[in-house]
Formats: structure tokens, sequence, C-alpha cells
């Protein structure tokens, strides 16, 4: 069973890469290697960065002989099997949904087991706990910005911070309950409130994937909430902007002067005969 959510982790990064960037099959034959390190750091980047935080070496998970051996031989069979086949076999739309399932039951695990690391070593570091939990749900898409860099490309406007996506709202939401559990706030077991997360968490990623649907469940809830607590965005600023920029346009270029008449235009016209006559 662990193979297999290690499986689905080695092969879900092609649909964020490839998807999002068509040149990463073009990257995977010019630079084999980049497009290798692309995916380690994909398969791996939530660990990566859960040891950068805690002051542990982030290389200590590619000891796992057996892990990196296996991400390799999902990266090549997805970027070099023939026709394909392997990473078409996997996006069959039944296939795919057991596996955003279980990958899923596998982010759950991850953030409870990150709030549970940083409680051993800061007891009392709720925010802490909830920082290394969070990285390790979402670590992946925390990283986009520098594993973009890794392939050449760089599109700051897809910062996961200023746009999170559902898996990223959810790791941080669901990093907070767990905390407060790890804490004794939160009058529920650990093993209860990993079951009850990791069906809210399948429910919505099958149906979302079922469906097609990139709308976040949390909507409704956040367009109530966020303007009652950080207010909504108002133009009013924007406008007036926009007109005193309008009005200092117009003084600084005054209008045309008026054009002259007919009558001015025939007496200007027998002026100058007149001097050439002369």
């Amino acid at each position: 069973m662990h193979l297999t959510f290690r499986l689905y982790k080695d092969i879900d990064f092609k649909g964020k890469i490839v998807l999002s960037d068509c040149r990463a099959v073009e990257m995977s034959r010019k630079s084999p290697f980049a497009s290798w390190l692309c995916a380690m750091l994909h398969c791996f980047g939530s660990y990566i960065l859960a040891d950068l935080l805690l002051g542990e070496s982030p290389i200590d998970y590619f000891s796992n002989n057996s892990s990196v051996i296996l991400a390799t031989a999902v990266w090549y069979l997805i970027f070099f099997c023939p026709m394909n086949l392997f990473y078409k076999c996997v996006s069959f739309l039944p296939v795919k949904l057991i596996f955003v399932a279980m990958k899923e039951v596998v982010r759950v695990r991850k953030i409870a087991a990150g709030v549970h690391h940083a409680h051993h070593h800061y007891h009392h570091g709720w925010f802490i706990m909830m920082a290394i939990g969070w990285v390790k749900g979402s670590g992946v898409a925390l990283m986009s910005n520098f594993e973009q860099l890794l392939r050449g490309v760089w599109k700051p406007e897809t910062n996961e911070i200023l746009r999170m996506s559902f898996p990223t709202k959810a790791s941080l939401y669901g990093t907070v309950f767990f905390t407060l559990q790890q804490t004794h706030w939160l009058p529920i077991s650990e093993a209860n409130l990993i079951f009850f997360f990791t069906m809210f968490m399948i429910v919505c990623k099958v149906f979302m994937t079922a469906t097609h649907s990139h709308a976040s469940p949390f909507a409704p809830v956040e367009n109530f909430i966020c303007p009652v607590f950080f207010g909504s965005v108002s133009t009013g600023h924007s406008s007036h902007h926009h007109d005193h920029h309008g009005a200092s346009h117009e003084v600084s270029h005054p209008p045309p002067p008026p054009a002259k008449s007919k009558e001015e235009l025939n007496e200007g016209t027998r002026k100058r005969k007149a001097k050439k006559a002369e």
C-alpha cells in the first residue's frame, strides 16, 4: 500500500508540470537531467522544505533508495514510454479517481506527521506546528516557482501564496485543526480527526476531478467572512485616481485653437498674392 501511495505521488507530477507547460516534454529530450531534477523536487519537495524550516538536512529523504528508484522509473515511463501509453493508462478517469483519493490519504497523513514532528521540537510553538504541517501537505505547490526556474520558466503570477489552490487552502485549514488537537484544545482523538478530514478531502477532490471543476468548496464561506473581517475591495480610490489623471492630462494638453473661417482664409490668400505682385 505504501508503494502504491508513493507511485501516485511520482505519477502526479506530470499532470502539474506537463499540462501547465507543454515545453516540459521538449525539455525532457533536450535536458533529461533537468527534467529528472524537477521530478524529484516535485516528489520530495514537501520533505525538503520542511527539513529546511526545521534546520535538518534537506537530502535525508534521498537516502531512501527504493523511493528514489521508483520515482525515477515512473519519470522515465511518463516521458519516454512509447506512444505515451503509461500516462494514458494512469490518466484514464476511473483509475485517476482512485489515485486522487489515495493522494488525499497521503496528504492528510503528511499534515498530521508534520504537526507531530514540529510538536516534538517545539512543544508550545503553535505557529511552527502549523507551518510545518502546511508545508508537508502542500510543499510542492509552495515551491512551484522555484521548480519553474529549473525548467527555464518564470511565472510570478502563479505564486501559490497569492492564489491558493484548493489543496493548499485545505492543507492550511487542516493543519490548524491538527495543531489544536495536538495541543489538546480540540477534544477529539488524532485517529478520528485523520479519518474525518481524510473523508472530507477525498469527497471534495474526487468530485472536483470527476466534474473538472476548479471552484473551491471554501468559496461560499470565504465570500461571507472575508468582507466582514478584512473588508471588500473599494473602487473609489481607483476612480478618483483615474479622474485626477484625466484632469491633469487635459491641463497638460490644452485644446487646439478654433479653425479659421472661410472668409479669413480667402483674406489671407489675397494678401499673399498681393505680396507676390509687389
